[in-house]
Formats: C-alpha cells, structure tokens, sequence
C-alpha cells in the first residue's frame, strides 16, 4: 500500500508581525514543494525540496524564515555560534543559513569522507547501521550549535549528529529540518529542542 504524508505549514498562534511574516513564508514553501510517489522504493510518497534551491526568491524565503524562528527563539544576539549540517540535504541550506546568522558552518558526513582526526557516531538505517563523523577540532569547547537538515523521519541520524556535537564539546541548542513526519516520531530521540517549518501530519495507509 501506498504510504502519503500530508505534508502542510506549521503555523503559528500569534499575530504579530514576526509570526505573520513566518507563516506566510512557511505557506509559500510548501506550495513549491513536489511529491514522487514510489521513490526510492515502492510504497514512499517522496517530499521534494529542490525546487526551493532553484528559485532564489524561495531560497531566500526559506533562509529569512529559519532566520525569523531563530532569533524569536534565541534573541537576535543569542544565536548559535555555529551550524552543523547533515550529509546530504543539510549541506543545501546550512551554510546560507550560518553566512545569514554570522556564525559558522561544520558539515557531518558519512564514514571515510572527512580528512584528519574525526570522531564517530553510529545510527540504524532499514538496512542496518551506518556512520556519521565530525572533524575532532571543527567545534572549539563550549560554542553553541544548531543542527540542521532536510527532514526528520526516525530521527537516528539526527541523534547521531547530536552526540557527535557533544563528543567534541559543542553545546547543543536544538535540531531545526526543513520538514517532520509526525507519525514517525523521530523527535523523540533527540535530546534538545526540534523545530520544523513543516509538518507530516497523516499516514494514509493507518486508514
């Protein structure tokens, strides 16, 4: 049986200017988005984010939106010093989303890619582990960080990149993804705050 996500914005309560502008933008990405069904395997509805990087204007929306969160959350002088971007989605929007915050970007990819010391971290896929690693000294003792990536199904890689920011001495503020499927309940296994701008919020095949 086909599995579907309805994927629609996450909107906020308030009213203010800052919540209304967000919520705005947070419609205009979702309606960019594109689905495939059967892909990578039979029985996935896939969620594609591309568009939004082959349009400025939606780029630049996406970053001002992630932006809006952060400092509403934070404070605009409390942000994180550095972003973590996950491989490989992570990489499209991380380092935008650093240069706009001022703060630095630190990839995390898979096992053998990344040159010098390096710590690791294990995580379950469906066809069984695999493996993030972080460059032992790319996050000095005690500087703050957000990660981020495309989405947030299980929530195993995510959590992997977590412990891996704590491993080198980062203090993790919180997850932000581009996209959550609810139902999975990934966020769950994550140890500090999650943050989506949207949200999967129905399996059709529990129908």
């Amino acid at each position: 049986m086909l599995t579907s996500f309805l994927i629609q914005p996450r909107l906020l309560s308030s009213a203010s200017p800052t919540t209304s502008e967000l919520s705005d933008l947070e419609v205009k990405l979702h309606q960019s988005l594109r689905q495939f069904p059967d892909f990578p395997s039979p029985g996935i509805l896939f969620e594609d984010i591309l568009p939004i990087f082959s349009n400025p204007a939606l780029h630049e929306a996406l970053i001002r939106a992630l932006e809006l969160h952060i400092h509403a959350h934070y404070g605009p002088n409390q942000g994180p010093d550095i972003i973590v971007g996950l491989e490989a989605r992570g990489f499209l929007f991380g380092p935008s989303l650093a240069l706009r915050l001022g703060a630095g970007f630190v990839p995390i990819r898979k096992k053998g890619k990344l040159p010098g010391p390096t710590n690791s971290a294990s995580y379950e896929k469906e066809y069984g582990e695999d493996f993030f690693e972080i460059q032992s000294d790319a996050i000095t003792k005690g500087q703050s960080v957000l990660v981020v990536d495309d989405i947030i199904a299980t929530g195993g890689s995510a959590a992997a990149a977590g412990s891996l920011v704590e491993q080198v001495g980062g203090i993790l503020l919180g997850f932000v993804f581009i996209l959550e499927l609810d139902f999975l309940k990934g966020r769950t296994k994550l140890k500090a705050p999650v943050y989506t701008l949207l949200s999967g919020q129905k399996d059709s095949s529990a129908e």
